[in-house]
């Protein structure tokens, strides 16, 4: 089961999956997408609302009838929002607890005993989560998203030692700046030239494809391997505050 599937590295991660041979189940808000993406890819689709406990179970209920289920790769969640703390809109931080935390934990809740059933038949399952360079370090004006990922990255560490003893891997993946279509677009309000701004003149960042094909081999590793945690950004961005604008190039040696 891919969540956020309806675009980005969601939508990315559906259609790596299947290239790799695996049966998915894409999952998002807009059906309409959904659908598009199932006709193309061959995978399945389910509308859901995450932060609906009543929806979420109903999915599980869906998936569970389906067949076993495999793995989990978490991605749905969010950015509202680019305040600073004193003067942040509440209802935007709330938004970002409930998308990127409390489904989280919905979700983990709700799919452990499918996993473990497909475990225990097939040696190991597997949950993936999408997280963010926001989780390890801070930045003006995120403190919103920060505390959200940070928490949902607190959440993964904590239940990769909670299924310590299991054959259930957990792992982590962490991108740094990622030009896909919507996300941006979403933290700022709908603002394209905002949104822009902020990829302009940024030699080569991610793509929602390269993080898809890190989830991709995180999951088909050996069943013993488990990538605690995959941090990546663009080599233009050497750290959170550290980004390069203007083609990438080699320095002239330095004189003796």
């Amino acid at each position: 089961m891919v969540t956020g599937a309806s675009s980005g590295i969601g939508e990315a991660t559906v259609r790596d999956l299947r290239a790799r041979g695996w049966d998915v189940v894409g999952v998002a808000r807009r059906a309409d997408r959904l659908q598009a993406l199932a006709d193309e890819t061959g995978a399945s689709a389910i509308a859901c609302d995450l932060t609906d406990q009543d929806a979420v179970t109903a999915l599980l209920a869906e998936i569970d009838a389906a067949g076993p289920v495999h793995a989990l790769v978490q991605v749905a969640g969010g950015a509202r929002g680019t305040d600073r703390v004193e003067n942040g809109s509440t209802a935007d931080w709330q938004w970002m607890y409930d998308v990127n935390v409390l489904a989280t934990q919905r979700l983990v809740a709700g799919i452990l005993p499918l996993l473990r059933r497909a475990a225990a038949g097939d040696g190991h399952g597997d949950l993936v989560f999408v997280t963010s360079t926001a989780a390890q370090t801070a930045y003006a004006g995120g403190g919103g998203y920060n505390a959200a990922k940070a928490a949902e990255s607190m959440l993964v560490k904590a239940l990769r030692q909670e299924l310590n003893g299991e054959p259930i891997r957990v792992v982590e993946v962490a991108p740094g700046l990622v030009h896909t279509e919507e996300f941006t677009l979403n933290r700022l309000g709908g603002d394209q030239v905002a949104a822009d701004a902020v990829y302009a003149g940024v030699d080569a960042p991610l793509t929602a494809h390269d993080v898809a094909d890190v989830i991709g081999y995180a999951l088909d590793a050996p069943g013993h391997v488990n990538l605690d945690l995959i941090t990546m950004r663009p080599v233009a961005q050497s750290a959170q505050h550290m980004l390069a604008r203007g083609p990438l190039r080699v320095r002239p040696e330095l004189e003796d």
